[in-house]
Parts: C-alpha cells; sequence; structure tokens
C-alpha cells in the first residue's frame, strides 16, 4: 500500500467522517486550510489512485471508503428496495446508510459492492425480513445463483434460473409461485455473495 501524503490523510479522515453527509470542494478546502480547490481535488485523485477511496464519476459527493487500516473495514452503501421504474436500477437512488464490514465478508472487489435490507418471507428460510445482505454488482448470474432484480420496476430478490426461453425466478419459501421474469423489464442489479442474519 502505498504511503498517504500528511494532507491526503487529513483528507480521508474527513471523508470517513462525513461520508453520510459528503461535503462540498469548498467544504473540505476550508476544512483543510487550503486556498484552491485543484488542490483538494489533486489529493483526492492520489486516493484513488492508491486505492483508499473510489468515486461515482456522476457525482463526486458520492463516493466508497475502500480501505480503513486502523479499524480494517470497508464502507458499503446501502440501498432500499423501492420501487424504481420499468427501467430503473436502485443503485440510482440515494443510499439509506452506509455500513462498515469486516472485509472478510467481501470477497470480489469491494468497489463493486453494495447492501440491501431483506423485505417479506418468500426468500425464508434462507434469507429473513431485515436481513442485510451483501451484493456484487455482476449483471451474468448463473442458475441458482441468488440475485437482485428488478422485475417490472419492482425489486426483488430471487433465486435466478434460466431455463433457455425464459427467467423464472424462485422463492425459497414454497408458499410462492415461480415468476417468469418480463423479458422487456428484467434486468439483474447483483449476485447476493454474504447474508448478515439480524433475527433468530
Amino acid at each position: 500500500m502505498k504511503a498517504l501524503h500528511p494532507t491526503q490523510a487529513k483528507l480521508l479522515e474527513i471523508l470517513k467522517n462525513n461520508i453520510t453527509d459528503p461535503l462540498t470542494m469548498e467544504e473540505l478546502a476550508d476544512r483543510l486550510n487550503v486556498g484552491s480547490k485543484s488542490v483538494i481535488f489533486h489529493h483526492i485523485k492520489q486516493l484513488e489512485k492508491k486505492g483508499f477511496l473510489k468515486r461515482n464519476p456522476a457525482n463526486p459527493r458520492d463516493y466508497m471508503i475502500l480501505k480503513d487500516p486502523e479499524r480494517n473495514v470497508v464502507y458499503l452503501k446501502m440501498y432500499g428496495m423501492a420501487k424504481c421504474g420499468p427501467a430503473g436500477t436502485i443503485l440510482d437512488g440515494t443510499p439509506t446508510r452506509v455500513v462498515p464490514v469486516d472485509p472478510s465478508m467481501v470477497y470480489f472487489p469491494v468497489g463493486k459492492g453494495f447492501m440491501v435490507e431483506a423485505k417479506g418471507d418468500s426468500m425464508e428460510h434462507l434469507i429473513s425480513p431485515k436481513d442485510w445482505l451483501i451484493v456484487e454488482t455482476n449483471h451474468l448470474p448463473k442458475n441458482k445463483d441468488v440475485v437482485v432484480c428488478v422485475n417490472n420496476g419492482e425489486v426483488l430478490v430471487k433465486r435466478f434460473n434460466n431455463d433457455g426461453k425464459n427467467v423464472i425466478l424462485l422463492s425459497e419459501n414454497p408458499a410462492y409461485a415461480p415468476i417468469v421474469a418480463d423479458p422487456s423489464t428484467f434486468h439483474v442489479e447483483g449476485i447476493v455473495r454474504s447474508i448478515i442474519k439480524r433475527s433468530v
């Protein structure tokens, strides 16, 4: 891991402490007593190159801290499972929170990670309501993968099955019938990689 310039170390700490309410470039410059936003931008780019930071290119205030040597955690954004429109993606929405997670639970590039909170009982006993799911952004699941997907604007957690003609979305709970995905609206947001149980 490349060493951090003292200003970058201070900047990273400020970014971590304000991750739920990101500061503007002007505010960051003020906190660091730097007169130019370009200096802040330079140090942010260095943090990205050194692997500490990942920013959303479309929204500079939307970022993820990738490494935290002091606390040994990674930070994942959690998104709500609300309807998002026929062609929508939940990742276009505003995260409901940012969750510190043990790196051992994220065994894929952390920049591809996000979380959702499960709702409903269609995936019991594998997944219960309010469980937290760690998801890898991946649009090409294999059969039997548990996926977070969108079908007709509804965000679902289901077991994926492609029989060659149709994509069938399966529930673990036998009380729920299989769903034939609508090819015009269906897409996979990601594959569930870890489940954090929040009830017993």
